[in-house]
């Protein structure tokens, strides 16, 4: 299951968003461990939210908020389903591809 990290201490950062994309999930019958966490130190780019899960790629974007949710789940939609997390076309994801700070081996 992908671990989905919320920074909490960003400029602007939203404590609610980790609830709207667990509901989100839920509609689509996916599951994450979704957390708050203290600084991921993206704050230039903050909001900021990373996904990762054992032996897959883990990604860090920036700029995130509520309008993001759908595209969001659309990108863990297809991470679901790739074997090392590599998606090898972000078009998929709509405006999160723009937001895209890391891809960490």
């Amino acid at each position: 299951m992908p671990v989905i990290s919320f920074c909490q201490t960003c400029e602007g950062a939203a404590p609610e968003m980790p609830d709207a994309l667990r509901k989100a999930l839920t509609e689509r019958g996916l599951a994450a461990d979704i957390r708050n966490v203290d600084c991921m130190s993206g704050c230039e780019k903050g909001p900021t939210l990373a996904v990762r899960q054992t032996g897959k790629m883990a990604y860090l974007f920036g700029q995130i908020g509520h309008s993001d949710i759908p595209d969001i789940v659309r990108f863990l939609e297809l991470y679901a389903g790739l074997s090392d997390g590599a998606l090898a076309d972000a078009r998929p994801i709509g405006n999160l591809r723009f937001k895209a700070i890391a891809r960490i081996p």
